[in-house]
């Protein structure tokens, strides 16, 4: 049975808050381990990888010949930083912090 919109909603505001829940990044990895297969981990690991870099302004060509993630993906989180609901920015900012 497909799920409804505002069902799928809430199911997003309830993963949200869990996610909120957790302490630490050993957490963190247990919990994102069960949640996502290896290849959606993968990926938002590829792009949490080139956050700082964009960040810095280092070229596309450039990060993806650092780091092997497309620039199809690198263009996305471009656009994410500087179009996007800003939380690369907050966690990037949050991270320097640290």
């Amino acid at each position: 049975m497909k799920l409804h919109h505002a069902t799928k909603q809430e199911a997003l505001r309830h993963l949200m808050a869990a996610i909120s829940l957790l302490k630490s990044s050993d957490e963190a990895m247990g919990f994102f381990t069960d949640l996502c297969t290896p290849a959606e981990l993968e990926a938002m690991a590829d792009r949490w990888q080139v956050v700082p870099l964009l960040r810095k302004g280092i070229p596309y060509r450039t990060i993806h010949d650092e780091t092997g993630v497309s620039v199809t993906t690198i263009t996305r989180v471009a656009r994410c930083l500087t179009l996007g609901s800003g939380g690369y920015n907050l966690i990037s900012d949050r991270q320097e912090q640290i």
